[in-house]
């Protein structure tokens, strides 16, 4: 199994594990960072083991090689002494340590491609971490902005706009009346000097009322309308 393959079946197990709780995007996105951080940890560790058994394998190489050329050098000084029986058990000593060689040979093959993989599976984590880290700043970013609109929805929903409303049309009515009331008494009465300065701070008092009321539902509107 590769290593994306066994990070893979972690972070499902461990995103499903969070579902399950309900929990918020922002504290899954740091597990999964965290995931990958500790899987590129293993990653350099395991690529660390790999070549020192490269190291390993190229000395073994090295030194198998030297007895090859060592046995040889044997079976010749036999032969020189006319030790026929010698040189042929040098050659069959030799022929052993030339097959551990072409072993070994072939053990560093499988090795170094090993480390390439692994190589290549450290430069794509890394490109990866590197890439959920940046766009972790995003996600953060754009649920703490979807939490702040979702409050001021609570804060600024339908019925308390048509409260608003309601009162402002009461207001609105009362407003009115105060008219009616003030036109009737211009019918049946004369107004004094005083009445009628009393009556203009009435309504005076009455227009800024109305006029703060009607500033604050625009403003609720407006509010509103660029959630």
């Amino acid at each position: 199994m590769g290593i994306f393959s066994r990070f893979a079946d972690i972070i499902n197990s461990n995103i499903s594990a969070l579902l399950d709780k309900a929990e918020d995007p922002e504290k899954m996105v740091r597990l999964i960072i965290q995931e990958m951080e500790d899987t590129l940890v293993e990653v350099r560790s395991t690529s660390a083991k790999v070549l020192a058994e490269k190291k390993e394998i190229i000395r073994r190489i090295a030194k198998v090689q030297e007895q090859v050329q060592d046995w040889q050098d044997k079976a010749e000084l036999a032969l020189s002494k006319d030790r026929e029986d010698l040189a042929k058990a040098a050659l069959l000593e030799k022929q052993k340590a030339s097959e551990l060689a072409s072993t070994l040979e072939q053990e560093l093959v499988v090795v170094e491609e090993q480390i390439a993989r692994l190589k290549e599976e450290v430069n794509l984590l890394q490109e990866k971490l590197a890439d959920a880290k940046a766009r972790q700043k995003t996600i953060i970013m754009r649920k703490q902005t979807a939490s702040s609109r979702l409050e001021v929805k609570r804060q600024l929903d339908s019925s308390k706009i048509d409260n608003a409303m309601s009162r402002f049309e009461q207001y609105e009515r009362r407003v009115e009346g105060l008219e009616s009331q003030v036109e009737a008494y211009d019918l049946g009465n004369q107004k004094t000097l005083n009445d009628e300065f009393a009556a203009l701070e009435a309504e005076d008092a009455v227009s800024a009322e109305l006029e703060a009321l009607k500033a604050k539902v625009k403003a609720a509107k407006a509010k509103k309308q660029t959630k």
